[in-house]
């Protein structure tokens, strides 16, 4: 990890949205008291879809859009492509390295340790995503894996049988909790993990939404995500953003047409879902592009230079802040305080007694996550205010 300058020419928009993002992701992972939330800030029981659903794949689409731009800034300068490489190497590593910290933090049970998670994935996406940009910068080529990612995917989680459930929709439903592809293969990968490295753990037991196959689509996220900021860096001459908000539109007919067939679906990443979060992200995006970057709206309205700056804050060191908020909930969940005749965690005793008064409702849940959210601010700020950017 490497503390840098901010980069001379930045793109606003997308520091923006990641920082909305990262805000989104801290607030939802870190209610008050998760039996009272309201249903947009928590994920689709199964299928269709939430706001909150939307975090993840919108934040691996940034991971792509970033990529283009360092990427492009480094090969401008010079770096050789093997130099570039062994960099996104040791990027990905080191993500996978603070995921299993924090998973095996405070007590360190290294045989109960989940290999999956969000920054496992980051760094996987990344990394692949990375490679592939580094080897083939042309946009036709981004396109054609990510098309090849999406229908291959579909066709494995359509097509393929799968051993002790059979044939999907013929002998078990379609997309079936425990009986697809992908929570088989989870399984079979948890068990070598078992037997080989002595730990692995899945998330929901059976299955884990950031599992193996499923990284496949995920992966389409990240390569959507360079093609936007591959457009977003044409010549203006070339660069039409018509076609762009055309092609946000495109995403989202296309997702719920192909919802008819292969549900919308976070826990398995289906394709629709990858088409439905990149539609919302490109809109997203270039709405924040036109009125933060191309009219520079943030200099000539104060309102507006108020609104940005929380989330520039967030979006200029948004892991730091992911790892912080993650960090802070097992620090917090190590010390035990009086609550009544039992003892509960700071974090837990913060939320009775300082928001719930022993009433937890929906509204004391969400303030409270607005207040940790608040709280994750506070450590993003005083580096942003230095002028410290945390790289990994």
């Amino acid at each position: 990890m490497t503390v840098s300058p901010p980069a001379k020419q930045r793109v606003l928009a997308v520091d923006i949205l990641r920082g909305l993002t990262i805000a989104l992701m801290i607030l939802v992972n870190d209610p008050g008291d998760s039996r009272h939330v309201y249903w947009p800030l928590e994920h689709a029981a199964w299928n269709g879809w939430t706001i909150t659903d939307l975090v993840f794949p919108t934040f691996l689409f940034l991971v792509g859009c970033s990529i283009v731009f360092s990427i492009d800034t480094r090969l401008a300068r010079g770096v050789p492509r093997k130099q570039i490489a062994l960099q996104i190497v040791k990027r990905a590593a080191l993500l996978f390295a603070i995921k299993m910290f924090i998973s095996a933090f405070p007590h360190f049970h290294m045989t109960r340790l989940r290999i999956f998670g969000v920054l496992t994935r980051i760094a996987i996406c990344y990394l692949i995503a990375a490679l592939l940009y580094l080897w083939n910068q042309r946009m036709r080529f981004a396109l054609g894996v990510t098309v090849v990612l999406l229908i291959g995917y579909w066709m494995l989680m359509r097509w393929v049988p799968v051993p002790g459930y059979g044939m999907p929709v013929r002998d078990v439903p379609l997309l079936d909790k425990d009986g697809n592809l992908a929570a088989y293969l989870d399984r079979g990968f948890n068990a070598l993990c078992q037997r080989f490295l002595h730990t692995g753990l899945l998330y929901q037991k059976t299955r884990d939404p950031e599992g193996l196959l499923s990284t496949l689509p995920a992966v389409a996220s990240t390569l959507l995500g360079i093609l936007t900021a591959k457009w977003l860096r044409l010549p203006e001459q070339k660069r039409d953003l018509r076609v762009l908000f055309g092609a946000g539109l495109f995403f989202l007919i296309t997702a719920h047409l192909w919802n008819l067939y292969l549900p919308i679906n976070k826990n398995l990443w289906t394709s629709s879902y990858v088409l439905l979060a990149a539609g919302i992200d490109i809109l997203l995006l270039l709405l924040f592009y036109w009125v933060f970057d191309l009219r520079g709206f943030q200099h000539r309205s104060r309102a507006l230079r108020v609104a940005a700056w929380p989330w520039l804050v967030f979006g200029s060191n948004a892991i730091f802040a992911f790892v912080l908020s993650n960090m802070i909930v097992k620090i917090s969940s190590m010390f035990r305080l009086p609550n009544g005749a039992k003892t509960t965690s700071l974090y837990g005793w913060t939320y009775i007694h300082l928001f719930s008064h022993g009433n937890s409702t929906a509204n004391t849940s969400l303030v409270f996550a607005v207040f940790y959210v608040a709280i994750c601010f506070v450590p993003t700020w005083l580096l942003w205010r230095r002028g410290w950017f945390l790289r990994v």
